[in-house]
């Protein structure tokens, strides 16, 4: 059904492109008959190019967990007051963009600043490709600006970083293909001289995908002995996925940097001259509020490119290039 859904979607986009360029093709030839609709053509591009630049976006997700929502979470570094007003900055400004896209998001937990600002921050981002997406925020953000806690008014250079895992339902669903086991009968025997059954009842079964072995011959019945090797096969392939899980988990703990100049990902540099930077897709935004108010589509885009095919975006002065 999850598969069905993302297939209706792609048709469902792909048809509006085609009539939105069709109601295009009709705005030009009303164009060309001397019509002034000039202005319905320039909002009804804008629109399009917008939608484009969202789907643009989302091809670029291919990763196991992309689709999922996800959990984020802030904590300031060093520097007190200043870097937990900053990391209550980039809160804002996550909470915002979730706003812009529609997507629900809930704070779990909140830790209060000794003045300003948040000790820390944990809050989940539901709705479809959140982790993908957020991916791109993963690591330590750097601001610069005249500190409002600053009596003289001097330039102060602040941290924090930003982590995020994916969602993972608490259902791990076991799918056993028959085609991907390997079962072989043979005839049991008890230890000590006991019962020998004359049958090949004892069931030995393999899951070629992973190479788990199971083996059952307490039964008569090779029915039964298969049922319950299934069960057997079923909870070890279970403890099979949860390992997973936590070795992904563990790889992403440690995928952690440490809060603090050189590890950054980010700059957002207030004064002396206004700018957004990323420093691995080199994206750079001039209009620094529209970013901290949410709009992180941009950058977000750049960085999936980057780390697709490698492109930088280039040291663009401002959103406009």
């Amino acid at each position: 059904m999850q598969e069905r859904k993302k297939l209706e979607k792609s048709l469902g986009e792909a048809h509006m492109l085609e009539r939105a360029v069709s109601d295009l093709d009709t705005l030009f030839e009303l164009a060309r008959e001397g019509e002034d609709v000039v202005g319905e053509i320039e909002r009804e591009m804008k629109t399009l190019a917008g939608r484009v630049h969202q789907i643009e976006t989302e091809m670029l997700l291919s990763g196991e967990n992309d689709s999922r929502s996800a959990i984020v979470t802030i904590h300031p570094g060093a520097g007190g007051t200043e870097s937990q007003d900053w990391a209550e900055m980039l809160l804002r400004m996550y909470l915002r963009w979730a706003e812009r896209h529609g997507f629900d998001a809930v704070v779990t937990d909140q830790q209060e600043g000794d003045g300003a600002g948040i000790k820390s921050a944990t809050f989940e981002i539901n709705g479809e490709n959140a982790y993908g997406l957020l991916q791109s925020e993963v690591g330590v953000h750097r601001l610069v600006r005249i500190s409002p806690f600053d009596a003289n008014a001097r330039r102060h250079t602040s941290f924090a970083s930003v982590f995020v895992y994916p969602q993972i339902d608490d259902e791990i669903h076991i799918e056993i293909r028959p085609e991907d086991l390997r079962v072989d009968t043979f005839r049991a025997s008890g230890a000590g001289g006991q019962h020998v059954n004359r049958t090949d009842s004892a069931i030995r079964m393999t899951h070629l995908p992973t190479g788990i072995v199971v083996q059952c011959q307490n039964e008569r019945s090779q029915h039964k002995n298969r049922a319950s090797a299934l069960k057997q096969l079923r909870a070890k392939l279970y403890e099979y996925e949860m390992n997973k899980r936590r070795a992904e988990e563990k790889k992403l703990e440690e995928s952690k940097l440490d809060i603090n100049f050189g590890s950054q990902i980010r700059s957002y540099v207030l004064a002396p001259y206004r700018m957004v930077k990323d420093l691995r897709s080199r994206l750079a935004i001039g209009d620094v509020d529209r970013v901290l108010d949410g709009d992180l589509d941009d950058l977000i885009h750049a960085y999936l490119v980057w780390k697709k095919t490698g492109k930088l975006a280039g040291d663009a002065k401002d959103d406009g290039e």
